[in-house]
């Protein structure tokens, strides 16, 4: 049996992953408030949980990549959303700062790997007009799943389980709401996994797959040349030179859309008075990144339809989103909570536009038996950027500690203590200042270091 477009059915398996990816790391997010007070957190300690989240996403991406490149696809993801489940059904067992950090260690070792699968996924399955719009189809899965958490999970936590569930609040006790949160949210990984087994295999592998599609999917991919070359040692990964372009773009820019994610909800809770049982409102943020992704995918693909290079069209669309990111420093001063949902969605649209174009440059410029393990090292810049963000916003809000510094504080206090000092106590508004200018830099970067311009055919074929 044949089916029709059958490279969408596997990108909406991406976005599925993505989703429940992002619905699995936004739980704690959503519920920090109550979590915090529930296991006597403070702020600097609920960063370090972040950062040790992203520590294990930065190593992981190191990692994973190699993995979907020697594993395929169709395995290496298996692997990645079953181990990611297992970590946030354990978290409903966490008990304080140390558990809880282990096992959002744990969760990070897992979330990593879907993104260079799935920039396995596009290279696979579509041809290079249509790679930009399936990464921002997929990628509005993590959008959806940031929007979609606060609503899953924060009834699952609100709920009154002592007098309607009470077998349920006797195996946990306290901060039942929240743990099960983190058990229900987990298991859906494992009913995501029987459709992927089902479906996925390569195109020419795929029985469900036309000739017609197929001839579609191969033009102009160069898939037979591909194919001949063995995949990169890391000797050669490290010295292609687009990789080091991209990963510091990604590192300067991808710090804006962790600090929506980690901190927003936050922010408008002590900043801005919202509630937690109010903060469902950040599904308009999310419901702009989901619109961005789309909508910088879909342009990026007008423009090479045109006759536009791919490079030169992801370029233009990114120079788009540099004009619109210097209005974030508005978000922090402009009264009322409706002007300030409309400043950030606009900020977030840019953002998300910005990173499905600089995602789809990686697939564009780099070989496809070795792009696993590429995208994978220009991933861990974003990480590393988020870790920074992440410290620095943390000094920002919370100034000087009175509990003793964790190993993530020290080490990194070792290296911009006088920056730490500088920005300790100021709260948010320095930060919205800086994402100002994050995004034109990187454009200035990506553009002067020649990203733009063709590499040698010995090392670009895809």
């Amino acid at each position: 049996m044949k089916i029709k477009g059958m490279r969408w059915w596997i990108v909406v398996l991406v976005f599925l992953a993505a989703v429940l990816n992002y619905v699995d790391r936004q739980t704690l997010s959503a519920l920090a408030p109550t979590i915090q007070a529930d296991l006597g957190l403070d702020d600097r300690e609920y960063a370090n949980i972040l950062n040790i989240f992203l520590v294990a996403y930065t190593l992981a991406y190191l990692v994973s990549g190699k993995l979907v490149d020697r594993m395929g696809t169709r395995h290496s993801t298996l692997l990645f959303v079953v181990w990611w489940s297992v970590s946030n059904v354990a978290t409903a067992w966490a008990q304080g700062m140390r558990s809880m950090g282990m096992l959002r260690f744990s969760l990070g070792l897992g979330e990593a790997g879907i993104w260079p699968a799935a920039s396995k996924v596009v290279s696979e399955w579509f041809p290079s007009r249509e790679r930009a719009l399936a990464i921002g189809f997929y990628t509005m899965g993590a959008t959806i799943g940031a929007t979609a958490a606060p609503y899953i999970v924060i009834p699952l936590a609100t709920y009154d389980y002592a007098a309607n569930l009470p077998s349920i609040h006797s195996l946990f006790g306290h901060g039942t709401g929240w743990r099960m949160a983190f058990l229900a949210t987990g298991l859906m990984g494992f009913i995501w996994v029987i459709p992927w087994l089902l479906l996925y295999r390569k195109p020419r592998e795929n029985n469900f797959v036309g000739q017609a599609e197929l001839e579609l999917i191969e033009d102009g991919t160069a898939e037979t040349a591909a194919s001949d070359e063995k995949a990169w040692p890391w000797a050669k990964v490290l010295r292609f030179k687009p990789l080091w372009l991209l990963l510091v773009g990604r590192l300067l820019t991808d710090p804006v859309w962790y600090f929506y994610q980690f901190w927003f909800a936050k922010y408008l809770n002590t900043d801005r008075g919202v509630a937690q049982s109010d903060l469902t409102i950040t599904w308009v943020i999310y419901a702009a990144a989901g619109v961005g992704s789309l909508a910088g995918g879909w342009l990026s693909g007008v423009l090479i339809k045109r006759g536009v290079a791919p490079v030169k069209a992801r370029l233009w669309v990114m120079l788009g989103c540099a004009c619109l990111t210097p209005l974030s420093p508005l978000v922090a001063t402009v009264s009322g909570l409706p002007l300030t949902m409309v400043l950030t969605s606009v900020a977030v649209f840019a953002s998300l536009s910005w990173l499905i174009n600089i995602s789809a440059l990686i697939v564009d410029v780099s070989p496809r038996h070795s792009l696993g393990t590429i995208f994978s090292v220009v991933a861990a810049g974003s990480t590393l950027g988020g870790i920074v963000m992440n410290m620095i916003v943390a000094a920002m809000v919370s100034g000087p500690s009175t509990k003793p510094a964790g190993f993530l504080d020290a080490g990194f206090r070792q290296v911009m203590g006088p920056l730490l000092d500088l920005a300790s106590g100021q709260g948010y508004s320095p930060w919205f200042m800086a994402m100002a200018f994050l995004h034109p830099l990187a454009l200035l970067f990506l553009w002067t270091g020649g990203i733009s311009r063709p590499a040698p055919p010995s090392t670009n074929k895809s």
